[in-house]
């Protein structure tokens, strides 16, 4: 890992890198308690972040992925996925607009692949095409005071889900921030911090926040029914089976993108027949993306999506599998068993 000076003042503070993302800053164990408990603050430079600008950017974009790009005035962001031409996905973006320029959030082991692939269909529009992450840092932050810590470090705070507000420091916009779904009580939010301006904020949040790393940001994800792609699953899922529609993440009136005739066959034609379950798994050792799950006849009925260290030693996971299997039960990875919680959304499943 090529250091920066901000991944050098985390490393100064205890940070612990492992595959360029922090796996904790302490205890491990401590920091999910902590995570579940208290206040906790998040590098989430394991995240990367494209920018699009230029005066095609828009339409673009909106030929590319599955939600409505036309819709992101600068005041909100939303998730959507980036399919096939056969509507398997590649990738997932939480999407903003900040300073009239598009920006896409994802798994940043997939940020070079993916912004080569998007090139590629650029041809003529004017569309620029930029990686942005050491450029503007991400940090979380989760906890059942969360949203006054915000509000006294940066004197507004957005109050809905995915409703944006911009932070400003002597009345220049130096970032955003986003509201994301509350766990349990705890809210959570995203803050996007030109780098220039990061330290400072990390300094003020830090007065009131234990700091934890990525396992622990994973976690919320799986608890809010977040899914993920990783290189492991791409091109595995079509957008509903991860539970995409659900998430408000799939326009089906927006009009064509690549990958599109699936997703709406999908939705339109016909009963989804997999779906992603909230689940936990007692295992002393790690589960990855990927791995396949089993019915009690031995017959691969579903993967594992996401997967973080529980509370109780084992490991949360978010499972895609066939809906009639999970409904019967008895489903087990590597010979351990699964069992299923309740996610945070409705499903529907026609």
């Amino acid at each position: 890992m090529t250091e920066t000076n901000w991944q050098s003042s985390l490393i100064a503070q205890g940070a612990v890198y492992q595959d360029e993302a922090i796996q904790q800053f302490g205890d491990a164990e401590q920091a999910l308690q902590a995570t579940a408990t208290t206040n906790t603050l998040y590098d989430l430079s394991h995240l990367g972040l494209l920018a699009l600008s230029g005066d095609d950017a828009v339409t673009f974009l909106q030929g590319q992925v599955t939600n409505d790009v036309k819709a992101l005035s600068g005041n909100n962001a939303h998730y959507s996925g980036y399919c096939t031409p056969k509507g398997r996905l590649l990738t997932l973006f939480l999407a903003f607009s900040h300073n009239n320029t598009l920006h896409l959030q994802f798994n940043q082991s997939l940020l070079a692949p993916i912004m080569k692939r998007l090139k590629m269909y650029v041809m003529r529009s004017k569309v620029d095409i930029q990686d942005v992450s050491n450029q503007m840092t991400r940090l979380g932050i989760n906890g059942p005071e969360a949203a006054a810590i915000v509000e006294k470090a940066l004197s507004i705070v957005p109050t809905a889900d995915y409703v944006m507000t911009p932070i400003l420091k002597a009345q220049q916009t130096i970032g955003s921030m986003v509201k994301l779904p509350s766990i349990d009580g705890h809210q959570r939010f995203e803050l996007f911090i030109a780098e220039a301006h990061v330290q400072i904020t990390w300094d003020t949040l830090i007065e009131s926040c234990q700091l934890v790393g990525k396992p622990c940001w994973d976690w919320l994800d799986i608890q809010t029914g977040l899914p993920d792609i990783v290189e492991a699953t791409q091109e595995q899922f079509v957008p509903q089976m991860l539970n995409l529609d659900c998430l408000h993440g799939i326009n089906f009136k927006k009009g064509c993108y690549t990958g599109q005739e699936i997703v709406a066959r999908t939705h339109y034609l016909g009963a989804i027949k997999r779906r992603t379950y909230l689940a936990s798994i007692s295992a002393d050792n790690a589960p990855n993306a990927g791995d396949k799950v089993m019915d009690n006849n031995g017959s691969e009925v579903g993967q594992i999506v996401k997967v973080a260290p529980n509370l109780t030693g084992g490991f949360d996971a978010l499972i895609e599998i066939r809906i009639e299997a999970q409904a019967a039960g008895n489903i087990s990875w590597n010979t351990h068993p699964v069992t299923f919680g309740e996610l945070p959304y409705r499903l529907t499943n026609d």
